[in-house]
């Protein structure tokens, strides 16, 4: 099985505080809140290039 790969970002401070916040409301840590958004970008992604490949 592979292993998890580590990605770094630089965050302002006024966006990580949003984020804290937003992890916080949802019961998710920061990294768990990243990794939801990052999965749910994918999914739409997704599904934008399903639609238009119907097109």
């Amino acid at each position: 099985m592979e292993k998890d790969k580590h990605l770094g970002i630089r965050i302002d401070a006024v966006t990580h505080h949003k984020l804290k916040e937003l992890a916080e409301f949802e019961g998710r840590s920061i990294n768990g809140e990243v990794l939801y958004l990052i999965r749910q970008a994918i999914r739409k992604y997704e599904n934008d290039l399903a639609k238009n490949a119907k097109s």
